[in-house]
């Protein structure tokens, strides 16, 4: 037995892993020397974790404040770099079986096998497909259509991950912009994206067996949506109207960067593609809280444009 004293034993973690024995130790510890040990690799791997995985992550979805660091993290991104690092502890204390000179070498060798496994596991657990893919009868039933095809693996997916989308069941923001990416069409309207989504569940709805299994049950596990207030009520403005128009302006401007990227990724010149995406994202997208004939001004002026084209680019690190 473990004769340590403390929450995390990082030293004796280091010292049994050399020795090989840090597994097989771990499997005959009780459990207040396995909350030492679990400490110990918690306190080693939570870095990696952090510095390979999340911060990768955030960038990719364009979460600038969570990459920062730990303290900057949203709820959910949170709770997900949580799961990720008790994956990595959880593998390590089964598969360290040998000796481990340089433990962190070895534990960011096991990053992604771990992370990636526990994943699929938790979703296994509730019924979700492990890895969504898109069944050919359910390509069949959606006429090959290409973003229909991938807006029902979008669902596979969601249906699977523990967040919600606050009071609505599915995340119809972030789906309009994919679609905007895919397509090139400007932003669709929220009753064609609700269309659609009813169209993709129609068609998974003709294997009722499958759909209860794989999307029914584990939307299940989801917290339900939070009720919107009574319309009685005086709403209560906890932000500004500047703020939120910012903040409608932020959303704008992610929409638009996915849609230039896509664009130049297809081989696009840079001023026509983010010329034509700023024009139809800002000024014609509803709300938007852009003056329309600054923007056609702007558009119009070569060298506003060049500054505009120069900005999108060293954002999308072209």
């Amino acid at each position: 037995m473990l004769d340590t004293t403390g929450p995390a034993d990082v030293a004796g973690v280091r010292r049994l892993a050399r020795d090989g024995l840090l597994a097989g130790s771990a499997a005959a510890a009780r459990p207040r020397a396995l909350a030492r040990l679990r400490g110990g690799v918690y306190t080693v791997a939570w870095p990696l974790v952090f510095t390979r995985i999340t911060k990768p992550l955030e960038h990719r979805r364009r979460h600038a404040d969570c990459a920062r660091g730990l303290e900057w993290l949203r709820p959910d991104c949170l709770d997900r770099f949580h799961d990720d690092v008790e994956a990595v502890v959880d593998h390590t204390l089964r598969r360290a079986t040998g000796p481990i000179g340089n433990l962190e070498g070895w534990l960011a060798t096991r990053l992604t096998p771990a992370t990636v496994d526990a994943h699929r596991r938790r979703r296994g657990e509730i019924g979700a497909l492990q890895r969504p893919r898109l069944p050919a009868w359910l390509s069949g039933a959606l006429d090959g259509d290409g973003w229909l095809c991938d807006l029902a693996v979008q669902i596979l997916v969601w249906v699977g991950v523990p967040a919600t989308a606050g009071a609505e069941l599915w995340p119809l923001d972030g789906w309009a912009a994919r679609r905007t990416e895919l397509t090139g069409e400007p932003p669709p309207t929220r009753d064609t994206l609700d269309r659609e989504v009813e169209r993709v569940l129609a068609a998974m709805r003709t294997r009722p067996a499958w759909y209860a299994e794989h999307v029914e049950r584990p939307l299940g596990h989801k917290q339900a949506p939070v009720a919107p207030m009574p319309a009685e009520l005086p709403a209560l403005e906890l932000v500004a109207s500047h703020e939120r128009a910012d903040a409608r302006l932020a959303g704008l401007a992610e929409q638009a960067l996915r849609a230039i990227e896509l664009r130049l990724n297809r081989g696009e010149a840079a001023a026509a593609a983010v010329a034509s995406v700023v024009r139809t994202v800002f000024g014609e997208a509803p709300s938007s809280s852009v003056d329309a004939d600054w923007l056609t001004t702007a558009l119009a002026d070569r060298g506003r444009l060049d500054e505009i084209v120069a900005a999108a680019l060293a954002i999308l690190h072209r």
